[in-house]
C-alpha cells in the first residue's frame, strides 16, 4: 500500500491540545495555520512582539515541564480569536486572544491553577507571523506510525500517537523510514515538503496525552536500546497546496517511492 496521511493536526496555543484537521492549506516557507500562533510566557521572557524572535521553550508554560496542561481541553476558533479551556468536561473560561480582556482571562485561570509551575505571571504572547515552534525555521512536523509501534515494542505499552504532537501522521512507510529521506522531498498533490531535521524527543512524549500522567520515560529509553532520542522529522514547506486526509505521499525521485 502507498504511504498515505492518516491524521492532521494543529495547536493554536503551544502547550495545550491538539485540534485535528480533515485538510488544511499550506504556503511556502511556513507552518499549519495558527500552528503554535499563542505561547504562555511563564515569567519574563523578553519576547518583543513588535521584532519577534525564536526563543526555548523553557520561556513558556509546556508539557515537558508541566504535564497538567494535558489535563486541559481547548479549542481555538479562527474566526473569533476565541480560545475556550475546559476542564473535566466543563467550560472552565473563555477569552479572545486578540483582545486585552480576553487574554487577561485566560491569564487568570493559568495564575489561579498553575501556582506550583509559576516563575512569574502568565502572560499569553503572539506576534504576526510568528510561530512557537520547539525549532527556529517554520516546519511541518511529520511521524511515521510504524515507527510508534517499534517504540511499543521497546517500551512494552500502548503509545498515543498524540504524545508526539505532530502536525502530521503518516501511514505505510516502514519503521524509521523518515530517517532516510532527509535533505530529500515529499510530493503530496501538489504540496512539496523538503525533509531537513530528525526530532529529537524531549521529556514531554513521556506525558499521557489522556490522563496527563508522566508515565513513561521514551527518550530515555530510545537512547539506551537505539543510540538516539530521535523520532519523526521537520519538513519545510517548497511548494503550496492542500493536504487532506488519505492523500498518498510519493517522492519527485523514484527511488523514495
Amino acid at each position: 500500500m502507498p504511504a498515505q496521511i492518516a491524521n492532521l493536526y494543529r495547536y493554536p496555543v503551544k502547550g495545550l491540545s491538539p485540534e485535528p484537521l480533515s485538510e488544511v492549506s499550506l504556503g511556502v516557507g511556513a507552518t499549519f495555520p495558527a500552528d503554535r500562533r499563542y505561547a504562555i510566557e511563564n515569567g519574563p521572557s523578553g519576547f518583543d512582539p513588535r521584532a519577534p524572535g525564536w526563543l526555548p521553550k523553557a520561556h513558556f508554560l509546556m508539557l515537558m515541564r508541566n504535564e497538567r496542561l494535558a489535563g486541559l481541553q481547548t479549542h481555538f476558533d479562527d474566526d473569533t480569536n476565541l480560545l475556550t479551556i475546559r476542564k473535566d468536561g466543563a467550560v472552565a473560561v473563555r477569552g479572545d486572544l486578540e483582545t486585552a480582556e480576553g487574554r487577561a482571562a485566560i491569564e487568570q485561570f493559568f495564575t489561579a491553577n498553575f501556582v506550583p509551575e509559576l516563575r512569574g505571571p502568565p502572560k499569553i504572547l503572539a506576534a504576526e507571523g510568528h510561530s512557537f515552534s520547539d525549532v527556529a525555521r517554520k516546519v511541518v512536523s511529520i511521524i511515521n506510525l510504524a515507527s510508534l509501534s517499534v517504540i511499543e515494542g521497546l517500551v512494552d505499552w500502548s503509545v498515543h500517537p498524540l504524545r508526539f504532537r505532530a502536525n502530521l501522521y503518516v501511514t505505510g512507510w516502514p519503521a524509521w523510514h523518515e530517517f532516510d529521506l532527509l535533505e530529500k522531498t515529499l510530493a503530496i498533490g501538489d504540496v512539496r515538503l523538503k525533509v531537513v531535521k530528525r526530532i529529537k524527543r524531549c521529556a514531554a512524549v513521556n506525558v499521557d496525552p489522556d490522563t496527563a500522567m508522566r508515565d513513561l520515560e521514551i527518550p530515555q529509553t530510545l537512547e539506551r536500546k537505539l543510540g538516539h532520542m530521535d523520532c519523526g522529522v521537520y519538513a519545510e514547506v517548497i511548494a503550496p497546496g492542500t493536504l487532506r486526509i488519505g492523500d498518498e505521499i510519493a517522492a519527485d525521485e523514484p527511488s523514495l517511492v
